[in-house]
């Protein structure tokens, strides 16, 4: 099962790990990236984040099938939010789930460095003295 979303919603981990339960399989990994409130020695305001977004649920879900296939995982859920966040929230969720623990570790962690390198998911930061959009790579 895949499960993506993009959206401005405030993202919800319990919608998360409801949308890829599953009874058959006895490991569950999630991965949740927030905002810092800090870049370096510079105070974030805020982030804001934009996407082309039928590109970017093409690459998730092209990611999301290798990891399937990769790590023979059962479901992956990936909820990114795009727009106006502030320290603390919730940018990315990613759920996997499967019958092992090993397998689910290492696709969730695929799963986040290749949506970081090849999603077309921009953002930029906010200081209170200027801003700079940030390279997707980590």
């Amino acid at each position: 099962m895949i499960d993506i979303k993009i959206t401005e919603d405030i993202l919800n981990i319990t919608d998360c790990l409801a949308a890829a339960r599953d009874l058959e399989s006895g490991g569950v990994a999630t991965f949740i990236g927030t905002v810092r409130n800090i870049t370096g020695n510079k105070p974030v305001t805020r982030l804001e984040y934009e996407c082309y977004r039928p590109m970017a649920v093409k690459e998730i879900r092209k990611i999301i099938q290798q990891a399937i296939s990769l790590f023979s995982v059962r479901n992956i859920v990936v909820h990114h939010r795009i727009g106006i966040l502030f320290p603390g929230d919730a940018a990315v969720i990613i759920v996997v789930n499967a019958g092992h623990r090993d397998a689910v570790f290492d696709a969730c962690h695929y799963v986040i460095d290749t949506i970081k390198e090849k999603v077309p998911i921009w953002k930029k930061e906010i200081f209170e003295d200027g801003e700079e959009w940030v390279s997707a790579h980590p």
